[in-house]
């Protein structure tokens, strides 16, 4: 059956509701600031990037559970090239100086980045899970059965060290069987599997590697979201009653998989 219409470019990305979306609240009662237009658009642009995120990791996972090394590499690779696209726009939202944000920052209200659901799903698909995250989303809300389902889906993690066992390396009972809603921890198990990995198999020690490596750049990111924030409004509170950039900070030196920065010492 023909199609009544072309598909065009336009059409295909949705382009007039997509423009539509960048509202600046400081044109509403009065004249726009001009960089609040950037300030949408770079966290809309984030939000696309977390979403393309979320649906790489969990092809990677799925690549796991079918042990299809090839793609698993290649995801994980696209996965830090966004991650530094990512960083790269800070640079663009640093361009903007403290009395230019100062100047409709009273118009965010409460909103703040920590409202954004998309990153705690990153958080918890990456093993960082806490039910204090729930706090900010009330239940019924499609927020919150987001999260709900990714907290009780298994990490990266987990899906790596199920992996490793299906390869054939001694994983503890304890570590193929704990929680999948636990945050990450360290273990001694898992660590000496990976130390004989890391002798015997680099093909998987290619994969260890880019798992370090966005390790590396996620702390990377919060690093320099934490001096974007001190640029810019220095130690003044955060939006939605936040601790700004002390808040931040704490967030600095956490490892995802912090298994495979302790095994360093015993490589």
């Amino acid at each position: 059956m023909a199609h009544d219409k072309y598909v065009t470019y336009a059409g295909y990305l949705h382009l007039e509701e997509l423009l539509s979306l960048q509202q600046e609240q400081s044109g509403v009662d009065g004249d726009r600031e001009h960089d609040e237009m950037l300030f949408i658009i770079i966290h809309q642009v984030y939000e696309l990037w977390f979403k393309q995120l979320l649906h790489e990791l969990e092809f990677a996972r799925g690549r796991m559970d079918t042990d299809d090394m090839p793609r698993l590499l290649h995801t994980m690779q696209r996965i830090l090239t966004i991650l530094k696209v990512q960083v790269a726009q800070l640079d663009i939202l640093e361009t903007m100086r403290p009395l230019e944000f100062l100047a409709f920052r009273q118009r965010l209200e409460e909103a703040s980045g920590l409202q954004s659901y998309q990153f705690r799903e990153l958080e918890f698909i990456l093993g960082h899970k806490r039910t204090s995250v729930f706090d900010r989303y009330p239940a019924g809300s499609d927020a919150r059965r987001r999260l709900d389902a990714r907290y009780g889906e298994p990490s990266l993690w987990t899906a790596f060290v199920r992996f490793l066992h299906a390869r054939g390396y001694p994983i503890p009972t304890e570590d193929l069987e704990r929680d999948v809603t636990a945050p990450t921890e360290p273990s001694a198990g898992v660590q000496a599997a990976l130390v004989r990995l890391y002798r015997e198999d680099p093909q998987l020690v290619q994969l260890c590697e880019r798992f370090v490596d966005l390790d590396e750049g996620l702390q990377e990111w919060r690093y320099r979201h934490v001096k974007m924030v001190e640029r810019t409004i220095g130690a003044r509170p955060g939006t939605g009653r936040t601790g700004g950039a002390d808040y931040l900070r704490k967030s600095l030196n956490r490892p995802v998989f912090p298994d495979l920065w302790a095994i360093r010492t015993d490589l």
